[in-house]
């Protein structure tokens, strides 16, 4: 059973795609189902149930994929001791973050580090908060990067950067043409929040509660660009981490007020497979983003 194989049908339960598991292996889609039924005869099990739709693995796939992702890694991370290129074990860095993440940072890092290490790339992925745990844990991306990222069992956390939450509000808003707004002030303002399954929103409603702010949800949703355009049309106020209002106060379509007393931040962390060892370009690039992104932003729009 050849290495080649192995890799390939990882990259195809990575992506969960045989098109872009083959492009990844410089193979045709065919080839790559080909390789997988093979290996499945040779097994004498199926992998991946067809008949799903999308497909799914089966037990037996699971369990195969567990055992193959760690022998490609470890034969990789050999194969690169014995040419003496160490770094070449992760040419490809596979990030997955969150959707707020700032975008203009990211790219920053990102080109930083391209120059810093011309022969490596980054790939990022931007999703909802569980599929990034999802992806760090079954090992489909090297790196994540999570709010609240503490207390996520199998994780490592590097802590990255504090977001300082604010009042998001329209311009036009009473509260946007004070310096400083308090808690309570929330109290009698209609509220749109994030779903209450989501950890930063179980964090920013706790902690208005406990300064002062009996907030009253109108609307939740499961992520900030929904919740911005909510406080655009005028449904209510948010608290959001400043850094992620950075386009829209320069546009002038909302407004951002700090808290007077008991401001609180967002804590946004770098987070790993707990045991999974750290190689050069990965830890490179952690080093970038540790040192490379800023959080200067506007306060007014």
């Amino acid at each position: 059973m050849q290495i080649d194989a192995l890799k390939i049908y990882c990259d195809v339960v990575r992506f969960h795609s045989f098109s872009r598991g083959a492009e990844a292996n410089d193979v045709l889609q065919a080839t790559a189902s080909q390789t997988i039924q093979r290996l499945e005869e040779r097994l004498g099990v199926m992998l991946i149930d067809r008949s799903r739709r999308p497909w799914e693995l089966t037990p037996e796939g699971q369990l195969f994929y567990d055992g193959s992702r760690e022998i490609v890694e470890r034969y990789h991370e050999v194969e690169a001791a014995v040419r003496g290129t160490r770094a070449a074990v992760d040419s490809v860095i596979r990030v997955a973050a969150i959707y707020s993440v700032n975008l203009r940072d990211m790219s920053l890092c990102v080109q930083r580090f391209s120059k810093l290490r011309p022969g490596a790339r980054v790939e990022i992925e931007y999703l909802h908060p569980e599929r990034v745990c999802e992806r760090v844990l079954n090992g489909e991306v090297n790196l994540g990067i999570l709010s609240f990222p503490q207390g996520r069992a199998g994780l490592a956390v590097i802590p990255w950067r504090e977001e300082p939450m604010v009042l998001a509000c329209q311009p036009r808003h009473a509260l946007a043409k004070q310096k400083t707004v308090t808690f309570a002030q929330l109290a009698d303002e209609p509220y749109v929040g994030f779903d209450a399954e989501l950890v930063i929103g179980k964090r920013v409603e706790r902690h208005l509660r406990n300064h002062g702010a009996n907030i009253k949800p109108v609307l939740r949703f499961d992520n900030i660009e929904a919740i911005k355009r909510a406080v655009e049309a005028g449904s209510g106020v948010s608290v959001l981490p400043l850094p992620t209002l950075e386009h829209e106060l320069r546009l002038g379509t909302l407004a951002a007020v700090p808290f007077a007393r008991h401001p609180f931040a967002r804590p946004l962390g770098i987070v790993y497979r707990r045991g999974r060892k750290l190689y050069a370009n990965t830890e490179a690039f952690i080093e970038v983003l540790k040192n490379g992104s800023g959080n200067a932003v506007a306060k007014k729009g």
